[in-house]
């Protein structure tokens, strides 16, 4: 089974859902794979960023989230656990990693329970392996709401500074090494 085949499996009706997840994903996915030819030393796996990167949102669907189309019950801040779930289930374990860890620049098992976030303890939500940073770090950089627009990376960074000045630092060392 492919990327394609996973994404029509959970999103089957063309519906403006499947179509800014579409896009979304594409945006993340041809940044990432810039990236990868732009720095060829790092050696990172072309063919799963690009499969990463188009299945990264696959779990917004059960989310609610009105704004993008997305009428499910979960909160939104589950929606990469959530698709880390949906790729497992599919045999997709390294992919569903990457779900799980790009919301934000990762997720803090100190964050989580500070803001008491419905996710759980048990599971890794930062990002680890450089495939993950990439796509973490690529995705900060569009948004669903507004799939016209690329950010800059000072406005990237200024979106995450109302998490915290953790996850900016990260981000901006991901800039100078990824940039």
């Amino acid at each position: 089974m492919d990327y394609q085949s996973i994404i029509d499996k959970y999103y089957p009706s063309e519906n403006e859902l499947r179509r800014i997840l579409l896009i979304h994903s594409r945006q993340v996915a041809d940044r990432c794979l810039k990236i990868a030819i732009a720095h060829p030393e790092l050696r990172l796996d072309e063919e799963f960023l690009e499969e990463a990167a188009m299945l990264h949102d696959i779990g917004i669907f059960r989310c609610d989230a009105p704004s993008i189309q997305c009428f499910g019950t979960e909160p939104y801040i589950r929606h990469g656990f959530i698709g880390g779930q949906i790729l497992r289930s599919e045999g997709w374990e390294r992919h569903a990693l990457v779900c799980e860890r790009h919301t934000g620049t990762g997720l803090s098992r100190e964050q989580i329970e500070r803001q008491q976030l419905p996710l759980p303890l048990d599971v890794r939500f930062e990002p680890e392996a450089l495939e993950e940073q990439v796509v973490c770090y690529a995705d900060k950089f569009y948004s669903k709401t507004h799939p016209e627009r690329e950010r800059t990376v000072v406005e990237a960074a200024q979106s995450l500074e109302k998490f915290g000045q953790e996850g900016v630092s990260r981000f901006l060392g991901w800039a100078k090494m990824f940039e």
